[in-house]
C-alpha cells in the first residue's frame, strides 16, 4: 500500500478557493492524495458561502480552516498548486524542492452564490485532473 501523496493548495486569503479545492481533492481523490490548503496572507476565516456549499455537497470536514503558510511549511509536499495569481507571485520557497504548478481561478468572494457553484465546478473540472495526473498515475 503506497502512502498518499501530499498536495498543498495555496491562495492568498485561504478563505474560499483553496478551501474548496482542499475539500474537493480530499473528497474525490482520497485514494491517492491528501490535500491541505493555506494562505500567503490567510484571512483566518472560511468564507461562509463556500462552507455552506461544501456542506451541501457533503465535502465539508470540521478540520478545514483558514491557516497561514507558516503552519504547513514543515510538511513534505509532493506538489504545491497556487489557485490565485497573487499567491503565484508570492509563493514562498519550500525547504525541499517541490514541484509548483499554477492553475488560476477567479475569486467568487463578494459575488452571488451561483459564482461559488461555478468556481467549485471549475475546480472539479480543471484542477482535479491536474492533481490526478501529477500524483495518482505514478
Amino acid at each position: 500500500m503506497n502512502q498518499k501523496k501530499e498536495v498543498l493548495i495555496l491562495c492568498t486569503g485561504n478563505s474560499c478557493r483553496s478551501i474548496m479545492a482542499e475539500a474537493l481533492v480530499n473528497a474525490k481523490l482520497s485514494k491517492c492524495v491528501h490535500a491541505q490548503s493555506s494562505g500567503v496572507k490567510a484571512s483566518g476565516k472560511v468564507n461562509p458561502i463556500a462552507e455552506a456549499l461544501l456542506k451541501e455537497k457533503g465535502y465539508w470536514r470540521d478540520e478545514y480552516h483558514s491557516k497561514l503558510i507558516e503552519t504547513v511549511l514543515d510538511t513534505a509536499f509532493d506538489l504545491v498548486i497556487t489557485v490565485c495569481d497573487a499567491a503565484k507571485e508570492t509563493c514562498p520557497m519550500f525547504p525541499k524542492a517541490v514541484k509548483t504548478l499554477h492553475v488560476g481561478f477567479e475569486d467568487p468572494s463578494g459575488k452571488e452564490e451561483i459564482e461559488y457553484k461555478k468556481t467549485l465546478q471549475l475546480l472539479e473540472k480543471e484542477l482535479l485532473p491536474v492533481i490526478e495526473k501529477e500524483l495518482c498515475s505514478k
